[in-house]
């Protein structure tokens, strides 16, 4: 299986991103962390970006705050798949970040989740690599069949006491 790069630009973003780790790892997706910055280490950045497919990667995540140009700069230096994460803080508590991670030029894209959505981040990493694998793709269907019988859960719990 391939592996993802969940890629941060800063180890501020870590208490975040530790959750797309985790969540990679329930899956039994093979993963590296590492701290990159499209600013402060544009040509380290750039490297990994350029030989991340020769490295056995299948897809990038990365996690950026404020100008958050990290996802895109990765995008323009690798044709894998690139998962933005825009990252909560700055004067605009995180909408400056995710404006700058989706907001890419025609051809470069960056598939983008949520405000610190770094589960949601690993699932869609994990959705990528099962297209060609079906042990994952098994795997990501139980997880969701688990969701619908917690939900069903605790929907029963509700009505129980609604009733009593």
């Amino acid at each position: 299986m391939k592996k993802v790069a969940v890629i941060m630009g800063s180890d501020s973003d870590w208490p975040v991103v530790k959750g797309a780790c985790a969540q990679l790892q329930e899956l039994g997706v093979p993963y590296e962390a590492h701290i990159l910055s499209a600013h402060r280490t544009p040509a380290a950045a750039a490297d990994f970006a350029r030989s991340a497919r020769q490295n056995g990667f299948g897809v990038l995540i990365c996690a950026a705050g404020m100008a958050a140009h990290l996802a895109g700069a990765f995008a323009g230096n690798s044709t894998l798949p690139v998962i933005g994460i825009p990252m909560r803080g700055g004067a605009m508590d995180g909408l400056d970040a995710l404006l700058a991670t989706v907001q890419m030029p025609s051809g470069i894209p960056v598939a983008t989740v949520a405000i610190n959505g770094a589960k949601n981040a690993a699932v869609l990493a994990a959705q990528i690599l099962a297209v060609s694998n079906d042990a994952l793709a098994t795997k990501l269907d139980r997880a969701r069949e688990d969701m619908a019988a917690q939900i069903a859960e605790k929907e029963s719990k509700l009505q129980a006491e609604l009733k009593g």
